[in-house]
């Protein structure tokens, strides 16, 4: 095995300057760094965790919590996370609730005693009553992604996701729509339906509960199925607004199964902007998720906190959706709903 001190005679330096790079607690001049550097690569010296984490008191990993990574919009974010620790030398613990509330209660009562320097959470399903969990954690935790009320006891950085509903709606009445269907993963995406709702409301119209079709199954089938039944209760529909992309995937294949023509006989608007909707045919409509960006700013509130002591604070920092028109979606045939 190769050790630390290897590395220091064959870059020609102590082992602490060895130590110094590894962990990056004191600085380095840049030349002795890029040969120690260089001989670490020659060498494949792979540091010590363990003995690292008893030397500094941390552990340079930080947990992250997802409820599931078949979800593209999930997924995503994990790939950003991780993309994110690993440029400042931070190993992910990922764990996943898989919308199993009893499992994410294990989960967040077991992390509390594992060996992690910061917590990241992405998403409120089924998390939310488990939180006085890390009333003791010892480490920083920020929420992400967090779409019911937020709580005031830990840092919050997530969307306007009513705004995101009312982007969506205000883009149908600009064409002209009013026989309008809402494909949603309720109560989860409870503001996203009431944004839209406010869109209609600016002018005049109502969204009844019976053009709203709840879905428990956020994926592609889940979408084919409600957009099925509610072209069958509305056959004179001319839009419809998933509140997932997944779920309008789904829609799209449902209005072909059903004979309509995409945008021509039916428009379709998503959420989230994952990667797969700007392939689809047509490609989507949809209302992006700065998810880059979100992870960004919860990644440098946690290692700030991780820095400062485990001091963080409690704010709530709301980003703005964007509205990507695609070709899926048009004005009503004849120009008036």
């Amino acid at each position: 095995m190769v050790t630390m001190q290897d590395v220091a005679e064959r870059a020609g330096v102590t082992k602490q300057t060895v130590s110094n790079v590894v962990t990056g607690r004191i600085p380095v001049r840049p030349a002795t760094e890029a040969r120690v550097r260089a001989a670490i690569e020659e060498l494949g010296y792979t540091p010590n965790l363990v003995a690292r984490s008893l030397a500094t008191g941390t552990t340079m990993t930080v947990g992250l919590f997802v409820p599931t990574v078949t979800s593209p919009f999930y997924s995503e974010i994990v790939q950003e996370v991780e993309d994110l620790l690993e440029r400042e030398g931070y190993h992910l613990l990922l764990c996943t609730t898989r919308l199993d509330g009893e499992r994410a209660r294990r989960q967040l009562a077991g992390l509390s005693s594992r060996l992690v320097d910061a917590l990241l959470i992405a998403g409120d399903r089924d998390l939310i009553d488990h939180l006085p969990l890390l009333a003791d954690a010892r480490f920083p935790v920020v929420l992400c992604a967090w779409e019911t009320e937020a709580p005031d006891t830990h840092p919050v950085v997530t969307i306007d996701y009513e705004r995101a509903g009312y982007l969506a709606g205000r883009h149908l009445r600009d064409l002209g729509h009013e026989r309008v269907a809402v494909l949603a993963s309720l109560p989860s995406h409870a503001g996203r339906v009431a944004g839209f709702r406010r869109a209609f409301a600016a002018d005049g119209l109502t969204i009844p509960d019976s053009a709203v079709f709840s879905t428990p199954e956020s994926s592609a089938a889940g979408g084919f199925a409600a957009a099925g039944a509610a072209l069958a209760a509305d056959p004179g529909l001319t839009a419809i607004f998933a509140t997932q992309d997944v779920l309008a995937l789904g829609a799209l294949d449902a209005a072909t199964a059903a004979g309509r023509s995409v945008p021509e006989d039916l428009s379709v608007v998503g959420h989230d902007d994952i990667e797969e909707v700007r392939r689809s045919r047509p490609p989507l409509t949809t209302v992006a998720i700065p998810k880059r960006e979100m992870a960004q700013q919860a990644i440098e509130l946690l290692l700030r906190a991780v820095k400062n002591g485990g001091a963080s604070t409690n704010a709530l920092h709301l980003l703005r959706p964007t509205l990507i028109v695609r070709e899926s979606s048009g004005p009503v045939r004849g120009g008036s709903a």
